[in-house]
C-alpha cells in the first residue's frame, strides 16, 4: 500500500437499503464507466461479479476497496456489521461456483481469484486497514461474528467474465 486510504465522514445507511442503493450504484457505475460510482465517501469502489452459488445467476455488487501492501484490493464482508454475511460473501465463498470472480475499477474489468484471509494474514490486514478506516471497528462491535476480509488477486490475461457472458 502507498500511504494511507482513509474515507471521509459519511451516515451508514440502513441495512435493509444496502443492497437498492448497491443496484442502483452498480447501474450508475456501469453506465459511466466508474465515473459515477467509482468512489463514494472518499472511498474508492468496484464492482464484484460472482455467480449465484444456488442459482447460478450472476450477481453485482458494488463495493468499496483498500489496497493491500502488494497493491491487491481488499473488499470487506461487513454489511454494516449485520449478523449475517453478505450474499455476494457467501458466492464467493463457495469455489465451485465461483473460482474465479470478475471485478471492474472504473472502465477496466479482470478476472480474479477471491483469497479469504485468515489468522494472522487477516489481523494485519484488518489493523491496517481499520487504521484508515476505523468505521469498520464499529460495525464488528455490532456483531458476534468475524467480518471477513477477501483480498482480490488479479489474473493475468484472464477471461473477466466468470459466467461466458455479460453480466446483468
Amino acid at each position: 500500500m502507498t500511504g494511507a486510504q482513509p474515507n471521509r465522514r459519511f451516515v451508514t445507511p440502513p441495512r435493509a437499503l444496502i443492497p437498492w442503493i448497491s443496484r442502483a450504484t452498480v447501474w450508475a457505475y456501469r453506465r459511466t464507466g466508474g465515473r459515477i460510482g467509482g468512489s463514494g465517501a472518499g472511498m474508492r469502489q468496484l464492482l464484484l461479479t460472482t455467480v449465484g452459488r444456488r442459482s447460478g445467476r450472476v450477481h453485482t455488487v458494488c463495493l468499496p476497496y483498500w489496497t493491500d501492501a502488494d497493491g491487491n484490493r481488499v473488499v470487506v464482508a461487513s454489511f454494516a456489521g449485520g449478523p449475517h454475511h453478505p450474499a455476494w460473501y457467501h458466492n464467493l465463498a463457495d469455489r465451485r461456483a465461483n473460482p474465479t470472480v470478475t471485478v471492474q475499477v472504473g472502465p477496466r474489468r479482470v478476472g480474479a481469484r477471491a483469497e479469504i484471509l485468515e489468522g494472522a494474514e487477516r489481523e494485519a490486514v484488518w489493523e491496517a486497514l481499520t487504521a484508515d478506516r476505523p468505521f469498520y471497528r464499529d460495525y464488528q462491535a455490532r456483531t458476534e461474528r468475524i467480518i471477513p476480509l477477501v483480498r482480490l488477486v488479479e489474473i493475468p490475461e484472464s477471461d473477466p467474465d466468470p459466467a461466458g457472458g455479460s453480466p446483468t
